[in-house]
């Protein structure tokens, strides 16, 4: 059995004021990816051609071991999407909803279905029209999680959520992925959310992936050091430095190669090492973006 859900390599598509550029990435069988980007940069550009919805100008695609777009009929009877803007028929109940879904995939789960109404909360026989924003979310993602798809795809599911929908969104998020079979790629701006989730992580800016990456092994390589240089000290190399900041002699360095002998080489370089420092998720995103943007400006 193939052990890889989602496949693309070396795939771009050009627009007249964007292009997408040499897009790699693997997504094993039962991972989820946090895939982070700022608006406009690329997200639901590559979401759209895993879906068969754009055809990308280069590159491969393969989704579920099928080639996309070609084989998106197949491949989409096992991909769940739920995004923050999906489209439901407003004059029809979220019950009609549930039965025409399940009318069109054989894996529908009603007492899974019936489960995920208590949690959320939902009224089945409740017009779409009359549901608030976060209530249309989340009974968008009933009609794909009770499909019991093998890849999940979110793009951008919290946005505009207040704060108690956006907790049991991602707690039943969370206890999907119990199930080892089941591969998620979640795509926002909010890398709080997606930290709480992912295990890998893709980074993506101007139509390219800056950063791709176990989770873990991310968060431990960033660092910031708070030193304290002697009068006429230097700045010490350091490897993977993407950022300067604070004075002369308190300097704060960014690094993105973070180990136990940095800390080495800077006391050996006579500097005095006052704190290194633990970075999220999203300040790891914004120095990774900030750091290239100015390498390779617009």
């Amino acid at each position: 059995m193939n052990d890889v859900c989602v496949r693309l390599a070396g795939v771009s598509k050009k627009y007249p004021h964007f292009q997408l550029e040499n897009i790699s990435l693997e997504l094993p069988v039962g991972s989820i990816l946090g895939f982070i980007g700022a608006n406009g940069a690329g997200k639901s550009t590559t979401i759209r051609i895993l879906m068969g919805l754009v055809h990308q100008d280069k590159g491969s695609v393969e989704v579920l071991g099928h080639a996309m777009p070609s084989g998106q009929v197949a491949a989409k009877q096992e991909i769940g999407f739920v995004s923050e803007d999906m489209r439901l028929y407003g004059a029809a109940t979220l019950a009609w909803h549930m039965a025409f879904i399940e009318s069109i995939y054989p894996a529908w789960n009603q007492p899974y279905a019936e489960v995920l109404l208590r949690r959320f909360d939902l009224k089945p026989q409740q017009k779409i029209k009359g549901l608030s924003h976060g209530q249309r979310v989340k009974a968008a993602l009933l009609l794909a999680l009770a499909r019991q798809p093998r890849l999940l795809i979110l793009d951008e599911p919290t946005t505009g959520l207040d704060p108690v929908a956006r907790r049991e969104v991602l707690a039943e998020l969370i206890a999907v992925l119990a199930d080892e079979e089941r591969t998620i790629l979640f795509s926002s701006h909010n890398t709080l959310d997606v930290e709480q989730i992912s295990d890998r992580i893709a980074f993506i800016d101007r139509g390219r992936i800056i950063a791709f990456d176990d989770k873990e092994a991310l968060l431990d390589r960033w660092r910031r050091l708070r030193l304290v240089l002697p009068p006429r000290g230097a700045l010490p190399q350091l490897p993977g430095i993407v950022e300067v900041g604070g004075s002369d002699r308190l300097p704060v360095l960014t690094t993105s190669q973070f180990d136990a002998r940095v800390v080495s080489l800077c006391q050996d370089r006579g500097a005095t090492v006052q704190a290194v420092d633990p970075m999220t998720l999203e300040e790891i995103f914004v120095a990774n973006v900030q750091s290239r943007r100015e390498l390779q400006p617009a």
